[in-house]
């Protein structure tokens, strides 16, 4: 076979068709069990609490412990994804995370499930890495946004159906049966997965033409899209061995800033704040099952959010959504803060989590990993993750300290306080990438070589 591949232009042209559902559908069944697995967390730690099994400060090393793996896990996401492959590495951390899983439903102390949650983080780190990114690289510029926040919004209502699980599941069979369903769904899309195509563009950037040209072929196959149909060139990377340093100087220095920025922020609000809700009714006095349904009644606005926030991110573009809705949520956290009638709390809390599920389905499922180019896309996305993460870690000592001194309020300080600086980096070095190729939005790469 001759090797003619121009992958970006190819893939670029390609409407969204069968093949693009069929990859929706398999990255968007192992995100949806993360983000399952990720926010079981608020049910289960505050039947935890209330059972004995486990004390506040037990809780905040359960969640520095998921956080640590998730650190650790997609960090080395990136650097295997773009070593060795996107379909090596997301392969790998799904059967990782639904082993854990099921590790952790028979934990025999807090020790053992503590440790099963380290593990846990590893995989769920690096499936936040790869998927989204992974996705991003076969879809046409002109909707990316739109399917991407598809693929977000899949994901993202998880939250949703995680606290719905959680009102259901643990009264009736206990904390222990929550990560049954994420191991065994895990496992089963794992298998399904193997028939997943690796990245043409990742391909291409290896060399690797043969290969990246009869999985475009392959897809225009089965698109309806004639081989011989002009496409029109778009850069390509000229060198194969990008090293994680470059992220760090010239022109992608500043999108890893604005990056790392805006995963420390949404990681604030989501594991400092709303993964904390149902521990902080049950200390205020609430019976475990009233805070799941005020959890659950909350956390509703994860699927309304990331609905508003694929819409808006090519019909308005990633930058201005994300700081009209960051201003939106300090607003509301404020106002949420001073609320003490259930309902006002279960509506400023929707309204809350609405408003920080916008800037999560763009940010994490389309943003981040636009800005990176190929070579080192999933390494730029699995630092910027692995510093939303790191700060995750040490939050769950900074709230359970904050809410002994000064309530929900002192809580509200510090995450508004994070909101606000990322918001003044997005907006003056953030960039725009509504509708635009990849390629086209990847920042010279000159001088930038393999030590």
């Amino acid at each position: 076979m001759s090797p003619t591949v121009n992958a970006a232009a190819r893939l670029d042209r390609i409407p969204f068709c069968r093949f693009h559902v069929r990859l929706l559908m398999m990255i968007g069944g192992g995100l949806l069990l993360d983000t399952f697995d990720i926010n079981l967390t608020g049910g289960v730690l505050g039947a935890l609490d209330k059972s004995g099994f486990a004390n506040l400060h037990h809780n905040a090393m359960f969640i520095s412990a998921t956080f640590t793996g998730m650190m650790f896990g997609g960090w080395f996401a990136g650097v295997l994804g773009d070593r060795y492959g996107r379909r090596f590495s997301y392969q790998f951390n799904l059967l990782l995370f639904g082993l854990a899983s099921l590790a952790s439903a028979v934990a025999p102390t807090i020790g053992w499930l503590i440790a099963t949650r380290f593990v846990t983080g590893l995989g769920l780190g690096a499936e936040v890495v790869v998927g989204y990114a992974t996705f991003s690289e076969f879809l046409p510029p002109e909707s990316r946004g739109r399917w991407a926040g598809v693929l977000g919004a899949i994901g993202s209502s998880a939250l949703f159906i995680s606290s719905v699980a959680g009102l259901i599941i643990i009264p009736n069979f206990g904390w222990r049966w929550m990560f049954v369903p994420v191991g065994v769904g895990a496992i089963f899309i794992w298998y399904l997965r193997k028939s997943m195509p690796e990245s043409p563009r990742w391909l291409e950037s290896k060399g690797r033409l043969d290969e990246a040209e009869e999985t475009v072929r392959k897809i225009e196959a089965e698109a309806g899209v004639p081989l011989e149909a002009a496409a029109a060139k778009v850069p390509t990377a000229t060198s194969s061995e990008q090293t994680s340093a470059a992220l760090f100087r010239g022109g992608l220095l500043l999108r890893t800033l604005v990056g790392c920025s805006l995963m420390v922020s949404l990681n604030t609000v989501i594991y400092s704040f709303i993964t904390w809700l149902p521990s902080f009714f049950v200390h205020q006095g609430v019976s475990v099952d009233r805070s799941l349904v005020y959890n659950m009644l909350m956390t509703f606005g994860g699927p309304v959010g990331t609905l508003i926030g694929l819409v808006l991110a090519d019909a308005w573009g990633r930058k201005p959504t994300l700081i009209t809705f960051s201003i939106a949520a300090a607003i509301v956290g404020v106002i949420y803060s001073q609320m003490t009638t259930p309902i006002m709390i279960a509506a400023l809390g929707f309204a809350l989590v609405a408003a920080t599920y916008v800037n999560v389905v763009i940010t994490w499922s389309i943003y981040v990993p636009e800005l990176f180019p190929t070579e080192l896309r999933l390494r730029g996305t699995g630092i910027c993750n692995a510093v939303g993460r790191l700060v995750s870690i040490f939050m769950p000592y900074l709230v359970v300290s904050m809410f002994n001194k000064a309530g929900v309020e002192g809580v509200i300080s510090v995450v508004l306080g994070v909101q606000i600086v990322a918001l003044l980096i997005l907006a003056f070095f953030g960039i725009e990438t509504r509708k635009q190729s990849l390629e086209t939005l990847a920042p010279g790469l000159a001088g930038f070589t393999k030590r």
